[in-house]
């Protein structure tokens, strides 16, 4: 015996938990999920990072009913400075700004806010939970099985959702294509004496960016990229060692920086699955498409996969059609794959660009971005695809109904 569902997700962070709302904010019950991930017994949840999430994002989650719980949290980011700099270097001019109109490009949120406020929607929601991974699946006629802690679980559709080294994706036989870095992000959070007044702040250094992101009070999230072996080495110092390395690298922007918090660190990577479709199977998150941060697009295009998917699932449901079918799940590969293709090549070359020493690059990109600053056009349309409202951008973040 199995238990019947249309849509099994393998997986329970943002982007599962998201597409699963979605499908019940516009579905109802008339679509079954049921949502299988081991954190999901865990009342807190969330690492140290933090994420700014652009206006399509915040658009989707309001769609969803997930908003308001982590709205409260949200730090607007009114402007973005770039600096190209040396660690040597004592002033650091921003080669570029750019800030908000009426509305701010991005709010940045730390991850465990965002993991509760969707995990507490998706059990006001009353989406199935089940607190287990999904260990195995098999495709069978107009149907996937699925094991999920010892239950067999019969649907339409399974989304994989279950990280960048997905094993249901490698049983699927969908190959992954990407590669490691020579870099490691290390990430917390600095308490400083000034306010940050919504600033954020990039510094790109031969190691890689080093940026500070505001977050409520006079607190900022930092992503500081370096070497495996220089992160090791600095990861081995004192408390009071880290505060005055970052303190070389903030340049005084925010004053003083009195505490370092919920230090870790991360490989950086990039990788993208070969297909986002298999017989009755999507990928979706981290599962299909991995970015290196330079862009803070992870967490976002993890989203508007959700939305994107959604939109697929449910306009196949309205027609009629089998929502499993190789037919149904065209669109989302379709709608997808351009998307990401492009995202995964501008933080390629943006870090390749910029995470050098060399002086003919230098000059190149600071030309560059000094140009972009002056194009009123060019600049505008940057900061509307940035904000998740260009044409290939999923209904939902444009504030279309799914």
């Amino acid at each position: 015996m199995s238990e019947r569902s249309d849509v099994v997700i393998a997986g329970g962070g943002a982007a599962g938990m998201a597409f699963a709302l979605a499908l019940r904010a516009a579905a109802g019950e008339g679509l079954s999920v049921t949502l299988c991930d081991p954190d999901l017994a865990r009342d807190q949840r969330g690492d140290s990072r933090a994420y700014a999430l652009v206006a399509g994002a915040c658009r989707f989650l309001d769609s969803i009913g997930a908003w308001a719980a982590m709205a409260g949290e949200a730090q607007p980011i009114r402007r973005m400075e770039i600096t190209d700099s040396r660690l040597e270097d004592i002033v650091r001019p921003a080669l570029a700004e750019f800030a908000g109109d009426a509305q701010a490009p991005a709010e940045m949120l730390p991850n465990g806010v965002i993991l509760a406020a969707l995990i507490e929607q998706v059990r006001a929601a009353g989406i199935r939970l089940i607190a287990a991974p999904v260990s195995g699946f098999e495709p069978g006629e107009g149907h996937i099985l699925a094991v999920a802690g010892g239950e067999r679980l019969s649907a339409r559709l399974l989304v994989v959702a279950d990280g960048r080294g997905s094993r249901l994706r490698e049983r699927a036989g969908i190959a992954y294509y990407g590669w490691r870095y020579p870099q490691t992000a290390i990430v917390g959070t600095i308490h400083h004496s000034l306010d940050h007044e919504g600033v954020a702040v990039q510094h790109f250094l031969p190691a890689g960016p080093f940026a500070m992101l505001p977050l409520k009070g006079r607190r900022s999230s930092i992503v500081w990229n370096e070497r495996p072996e220089t992160a090791e080495r600095l990861l081995r110092r004192s408390p009071e060692e880290l505060v005055e390395e970052i303190g070389r690298r903030a340049a005084g922007r925010f004053g003083t920086i009195s505490a370092f918090e919920g230090v870790a660190s991360f490989p950086m990577s990039i990788g993208i699955a070969r297909r986002f479709t298999g017989p009755r199977l999507a990928l979706l998150g981290d599962a299909a498409h991995g970015f290196h941060p330079i862009a803070g697009q992870g967490l976002n295009y993890g989203l508007r996969g959700a939305a994107a998917l959604a939109e697929t699932v449910l306009d196949a449901a309205r027609l009629g059609l089998d929502i499993g079918s190789t037919t149904a799940l065209e669109g989302y590969e379709r709608q997808r794959r351009p998307d990401v293709m492009a995202m995964a090549a501008m933080t390629e070359g943006l870090n390749r660009l910029f995470s050098n020493n060399s002086g003919p690059l230098r000059l190149l990109r600071d030309v560059g971005l000094g140009m972009v600053q002056r194009l009123p056009g060019l600049t505008g349309r940057l900061m509307a695809e940035a904000a998740g409202e260009g044409r290939l951008a999923p209904r939902a973040f444009r504030g279309l109904p799914l």
